[in-house]
Formats: C-alpha cells, structure tokens, sequence
C-alpha cells in the first residue's frame, strides 16, 4: 500500500516514471509481482524492471524469506524487531535503484518507507535514507545526481490511505499480507497496520480479509 500510494506520488511530481520490483524470495513474491504489474498497467508505466534477489532467502533471518521462522501474530504495541524484519533488504533494493538510475540518467528513486513501521526496521528510518543518499554521492559518476524520496516516510498509515484515495491510487491493487496470497490473513503486523489505518481514516480497505479485527 505504502508503495503503490507513493507510485501515485511520483506520476504526480515527474514527467517520466520507470518501476522497479524486487522479489527476494519471500512468502508472498508471486502476489506481490502481480500488484506490480497490475499498479504499473494501471499507471500506463511502460519501463519496468523486476529483479530477482532470492539469495536473501537463503541467508535467511526473517519470517518472511525462512519458512521455518512463524510469521508472528500481530502485535502493533511491539517495540522488538519483529521476525518479519529482513536483514539490510532495503539497502539492496536501492542499490539496484541506484544502478539503474544511473544508467538510465533518471535523478529520483522514490520509495514507500515509513517511519512508523521503523520500531520494528531499522532501514526505514530516515536517518538511513539521509547516509544512503550521501552513499550515492560518493559511489556514482561526478555527474550523476541521484537522491532518494521518502514523500510517506513521516505519515501514519491512516494519512497515507487519505493521501491515496486522494491521488486515485488504485488501493485495491494493492497487496500487503505477509502470509496469503489469495484473502489476506488479517492477522500479521502489516495487515493489521494497514486494517487500523484504513478504519482510522474512517474507510473499508478495498481488499479481501480472512477476518478484519
């Protein structure tokens, strides 16, 4: 959601979009490459880029690419990294941003981070964002001029649907569930983040639910 509502953001702010996907060997990669295709044919984007980094399933860590590891039981009062966490992950999907945007001469890589999920992930708190930046800076060309984008990082999930439904964002190409790919579980942190966000700003999210608590 925090994705496809920030992709309403950029076609809004630039001329020209190019979309990446990153699958990483998680639970739900075949349903999130669907909402990928899906938000991008809605946006009409017709350069796109799905990436494939599966091995950090194999190194594993995380609930979401170990299936030994339970996705653990939502608990938004959680101040713990929760077993969901990823290790470094989104310091290899901008990397693969970074590459590419360099080649293509693009000098934005927006991505849907929040901060209210960053008790429980340390890369998406801005201060990441900020030295991943200065990163950039000293690893790319002299003339390369890249920056990251974070336009949701300081909003709660509520503000972001608000944000979305504003935009047009199709929500309900969306997907967030950890565990399901078909009626989302209802049950892990992301979709209860998302459940709350939706009834704090006083809407049904548009998505099937097992159960909607």
């Amino acid at each position: 959601m925090d994705s496809c509502v920030t992709a309403a953001i950029a076609v809004q702010e630039c001329d020209e979009i190019a979309a990446l996907h990153v699958s990483y060997g998680q639970r739900t990669e075949a349903r999130e490459l669907q909402a990928f295709e899906q938000i991008t044919d809605f946006y009409r984007i017709e350069r796109r880029l799905a990436t494939d980094i599966s091995h950090l399933a194999q190194i594993g860590g995380s609930s979401l690419t170990d299936s030994r590891i339970e996705v653990s039981k939502a608990d938004l009062e959680m101040k713990e990294i929760p077993t969901s966490y990823v290790p470094f992950r989104n310091a290899h999907l901008l990397s693969i941003a970074v590459s590419w945007a360099e080649v293509i001469e693009f000098n934005r890589i927006y991505i849907g981070a929040v901060e209210e999920d960053s008790s429980g992930y340390p890369d998406c708190r801005p201060e990441f964002y900020e030295v991943f930046n200065r990163l950039i800076e000293v690893g790319t060309k002299p003339e390369t001029q890249i920056r990251i984008v974070t336009p949701v990082i300081h909003l709660k999930k509520s503000e972001i649907v608000l944000r979305g439904v504003e935009l047009g964002a199709p929500l309900h190409l969306s997907w967030s569930c950890y565990r399901e790919t078909e009626i989302a579980c209802g049950d892990c942190d992301s979709c209860a983040l998302r459940l709350r966000g939706f009834q704090q700003a006083g809407l049904i999210d548009p998505i099937p639910y097992k159960k909607r608590e």
